[in-house]
């Protein structure tokens, strides 16, 4: 015990302010909305095609039949995939006549340096 601590002071647990509290809560409040954000995002990459797809738009833009190709799989189950992705805001389509060509947003490109980094 300190020179300065009162015999109240040592009984007695020191209370947080109503602002500290309430300070405390907004920031679990946006912990929590973060963490759920993540959540949803690490959804729609929680499957290895979609993984692959986004080392693929890390090279650069494709088209869905590029796609289709390189990952040996249809053009309806990548198109699934994409969608998904787009959804999750992880690529972005880009229109030119009929055809569709996917290339990685900022979070897209976030998250390829990641699986780079997990996969080297």
């Amino acid at each position: 015990m300190a020179a300065t601590d009162t015999r109240a002071e040592v009984l007695m647990p020191k209370t947080r302010s109503t602002a500290a509290v309430a300070r405390g809560k907004k920031e679990a409040e946006q912990r929590f909305k973060r963490a759920q954000r993540a959540s949803i995002l690490l959804k729609h990459v929680s499957d290895a095609t979609r993984l692959q797809v986004i080392l693929l738009l890390a090279e650069g833009e494709r088209h869905v039949g590029d796609l289709s190709e390189s990952l040996n799989q249809s053009q309806p189950a990548v198109s699934h995939h994409l969608a998904l992705m787009r959804h999750g805001g992880i690529v972005v389509p880009r229109r030119q006549g009929k055809n569709n060509y996917y290339s990685l947003t900022e979070t897209g490109e976030i998250l390829a340096k990641v699986v780079r980094s997990m996969t080297s």
